[in-house]
């Protein structure tokens, strides 16, 4: 695999639980993702829309019914092991074990994946240290907070050196400090020209750590690219006003569509508010509040912001009903 070649290449992948002839649940429906090496992709979707389904085939723990998987320049099922070598898995729940200090989990993964002794322990020292845990490495793990026990199981996903890392919703249940912590140690794995595939629950997360966000849903990549490039799907930016009196609300929202060549605008007479879809932003908040002021409209508060990532999920994913993912 040479430096410039995808991390990770997935080509129609397909996977049904239970089989098609007993008319089992398509859990991916010819999914196709590519992954540049040295960045960040993360993966969003409705549960049950498959992100862990692949990531556990591009991990090797899952066997796909059609299509094509590579990791790291191996394909998933024709060079499992070589696969394995090259990747590391922080899934859902934790795998260390409570009754253990930190540094005792880490070298006890060490031996796992037969570095020996005395390079287990060096490995252990080097990864406490860097994840912030060298001072409480010889503290039981089940005294540790959510914060650092998560940073240990990133710890223990990066025993042998991964070139590819799989973080599968690695933030789930944890608090704001917690969350911070976990991503300030991504960030700095691929600052080190890791590769790393996200799937997550939280759309700030994606908007945080991600060079690339992809939108699956019912087993298939509906969406792709920037995050910027995604919130401009739904329709560029946004002015919010809240008038002070909700009886001028009519005359001020034909007023703000034509002022500010407003693609879409709603009102909520409750709130004494209108929204308004722009193009050019500056102009037209620079128009907006121009044309209030002829009118003698007041307005109490005007904001200007981009979309959200949770706008765009819930756009894109209107249509879906919630299920959960079946377990393996």
């Amino acid at each position: 695999m040479a430096d410039s070649d995808p991390a990770i290449v997935v080509e129609g992948l397909r996977k049904t639980y239970g089989g098609k002839r007993a008319g089992g649940k398509p859990a991916l429906a010819g999914l196709d993702l590519t992954v540049p090496p040295g960045t960040v992709h993360a993966v969003l979707g409705p549960n049950g829309a498959g992100k862990t389904t692949c990531v556990r085939i591009l991990a090797t723990l899952l066997r796909h019914d059609g299509g094509r998987a590579e990791v790291a320049g191996y394909d998933v099922l024709r060079h499992p092991d070589e696969v394995r070598h090259r990747i590391g898995l922080l899934g859902q729940h934790a795998a260390v074990d409570e009754e253990l200090s930190g540094r005792q989990n880490l070298e006890l993964f060490g031996r796992l994946h037969h570095l020996g002794g005395r390079r287990a322990a060096a490995r252990a020292d080097e990864l406490l240290e860097r994840f912030g845990l060298d001072g409480t490495g010889d503290r039981a793990v089940g005294q540790y907070s959510g914060g650092m026990r998560r940073r240990l199981d990133l710890a223990a996903s990066l025993i042998v050196r991964p070139r590819v890392l799989f973080l599968d919703e690695p933030t789930t249940g944890l608090d704001p400090r917690g969350r911070t912590e976990v991503w300030q140690s991504v960030r700095s794995l691929v600052g080190d020209g890791m590769t790393v595939l996200l799937t997550t629950q939280y759309l700030e997360e994606a908007d945080q750590l991600a060079d690339r966000v992809c939108v699956v849903d019912h087993g298939r990549v509906v969406a792709d690219g920037t995050t910027d490039q995604l919130k401009a799907r739904i329709g560029g930016d946004r002015i919010d006003i809240v008038l002070r009196d909700a009886g001028q609300l009519t005359a001020a929202a034909s007023l703000i569509g034509a002022a500010a060549r407003a693609a879409s605008v709603e009102t909520d007479p409750d709130r004494r508010w209108i929204g308004a879809r722009v193009t050019d932003r500056v102009a037209a908040l620079t128009e907006t509040v121009r044309a209030l002021d002829a009118a003698g409209i007041e307005a109490e508060d005007i904001a200007l912001r981009r979309p959200t990532l949770d706008e765009v999920f819930l756009h894109l994913t209107k249509d879906t009903k919630a299920e959960e993912e079946t377990p393996v």
